[in-house]
């Protein structure tokens, strides 16, 4: 049953002019969100994106220019939503590069976490109840590539695992208790947008491109966006503070904060 609407709140979605995050951003607007304000490097397109949500939702959304990789851009943005908006009740942190390509790594790490970890930050200042704030959701992606170890992918993949574990060490309690911010964190499997396109060109050495090719077309059924929305879109509804998620092969969302508290817990007691 759920215990979370998003009626009546403010959406802030990074990554939010095509693929995943703009259908996030429709999908909530469907269910009742106030506004929507969608952050993206691609200007264009955010724009025809917030213009198509617009006409079919009665001017609820807004488009931000911003590149996730500069502080700068993040802090200008994030006022801006604010300015506009005065609240912002849920943040999706949905911005993400796979490229692990030498001249391309670093610019993918800051936005995969780096920015990540600036968002979620200025939203815990915005939003924490014991500093006057509303409380509210801040929802991080990371991936099934947290989850697994190959040769293809190590920056990628290193960086998702950091969102994973950023996001659970933050969320431990009492955080939830202090703050009324609830983290989640959504792990999705190959899904259907551009960042599964042109795999030659995304690894850090030509001989792991064939490798990754081969994989992915033999090795990983690629869900549709649809899927990946609807899952994310239930988290949001029934997921408990701190909770894990996994969205893969077009399958109904499950929940693995068990499985990876249980990890942890086995290193941890390896400490003692």
């Amino acid at each position: 049953m759920a215990q979370w609407d998003a009626t009546d709140k403010t959406f802030l979605i990074t990554g939010g002019a095509s693929g995943m995050g703009a259908g996030f951003a429709e999908s909530f607007l469907r269910h009742g969100a106030k506004n929507v304000a969608i952050l993206d490097i691609a200007e264009e397109l955010g724009k025809a994106t917030a213009e198509r949500l617009n006409k079919a939702h009665g001017d609820k959304a807004l488009f931000i220019k911003c590149d996730v990789s500069k502080e700068e851009d993040i802090t200008s943005a994030f006022d801006s939503v604010l300015a506009q908006f005065k609240q912002i009740d849920v943040i999706i942190n949905n911005a993400g590069v796979m490229m692990d390509a030498p001249d391309m790594w670093r610019t993918a790490t800051d936005v995969n976490y780096q920015g990540l970890v600036s968002f979620t930050l200025k939203g815990v200042q915005h939003m924490r109840k014991d500093e006057g704030g509303a409380g509210g959701t801040i929802i991080n992606i990371s991936s099934i590539a947290a989850l697994t170890r190959v040769s293809f992918l190590p920056i990628y993949k290193g960086s998702k695992l950091a969102v994973l574990h950023f996001s659970q060490c933050l969320a431990l309690d009492p955080f939830y208790e202090d703050t009324g911010i609830r983290v989640l964190t959504m792990c999705f499997g190959a899904t259907d947008t551009a960042i599964l396109q042109n795999l030659e060109t995304r690894t850090y050495h030509p001989k792991q491109a064939k490798i990754l090719v081969k994989a992915v077309a033999t090795n990983y059924i690629c869900q549709k966006v649809e899927s990946a929305v609807i899952a994310l879109v239930e988290m949001f509804k029934i997921g408990a503070p701190g909770s894990i998620w996994l969205s893969v092969d077009n399958k109904p969302v499950r929940e693995i904060t068990l499985a990876i508290d249980r990890a942890f817990t086995d290193f941890e007691n390896l400490l003692k």
